[in-house]
Parts: structure tokens; sequence; C-alpha cells
């Protein structure tokens, strides 16, 4: 089954600091755009960055996920192991700090994936992951 794309609208307080992460450092193809708003292609999905200097990167909570804390709210995208790797290298390499550093979360049991989460310019918390197996995605 082709699942359909999804829709997330974020802050941001700088547009132009967001245009470069999320289009040269993420490799997000740019769509359309506007003095208050930036869409972007993220791995078939339709980001929109959206100028609110005074709502970005505010986190709620943190909850205790496999010995780490993970920042609530956050979003990502789920990707081949290939990709994972490919796009943590090119994060390092685009000198992004992460809030986890990429590794392998619930190693040896169900649903074990690769995880790591690390922040837009503007404080919004992002978790990529990859599993060997998508089966796992929801694995119990």
């Amino acid at each position: 089954m082709i699942q359909p794309p999804f829709h997330l609208a974020f802050p941001v307080h700088d547009l132009a600091a967001a245009r470069t992460f999320w289009g040269v450092t993420m490799g997000c193809a740019e769509g359309r755009s506007s003095d208050a708003w930036i869409d972007f292609d993220f791995y078939g999905h339709q980001l929109v960055a959206h100028l609110a200097p005074d709502h970005a990167g505010l986190d709620a909570a943190r909850n205790p996920v496999d010995g780490h804390g993970v920042p609530v709210p956050h979003f990502g995208v789920v990707l081949t192991l290939d990709q994972f790797e490919a796009l943590a290298e090119r994060l390092r390499a685009g000198g992004t700090r992460f809030e986890i550093e990429p590794y392998t979360r619930f190693a040896g049991q169900p649903g074990e994936q690769r995880t790591m989460f690390f922040r837009d310019p503007s404080g919004n918390a992002v978790e990529i992951k990859a599993f060997a197996s998508l089966d796992q995605l929801f694995a119990t």
C-alpha cells in the first residue's frame, strides 16, 4: 500500500536560517514560499517552516526512552539504514550538533532501530529513525 505524504507546519525564528538548514544541510528541495513561510520536500513529505519567532523550539517535556531524555514535541522520518547513515554523515559534515548521537535503540529487542536527534536553527527537535525491516516499525 502506498502511504500518502504527510504535511507538517512548524515555527521558525528565521526563514533564512531555516532555508539554509532544511535546504542545504538536510538536502530538502524547496517548493513554494513567501515572506512568512517556506515549503520543503522532506523525503516526499511536505514540511512548511512558518515564521513565528515567539513560538519556535519550545519543549513541553522530556520523556525517558532507552536511557535518553527525548524532547517533546519532535518530528522526523523513517529512512532506510543506508539513507540514515548518509544523512548522519551529511549532518556531521554540516556541523550539526546531535542532541542524541546516532545509535541503535532497543538493541536485540523487537523494534530495534537506529535513531538520532538534533535541532534545527530554531530549536525544533528532529528525530530520524531507520529499521533493518519496516516490519519492526510497530513491533511490541
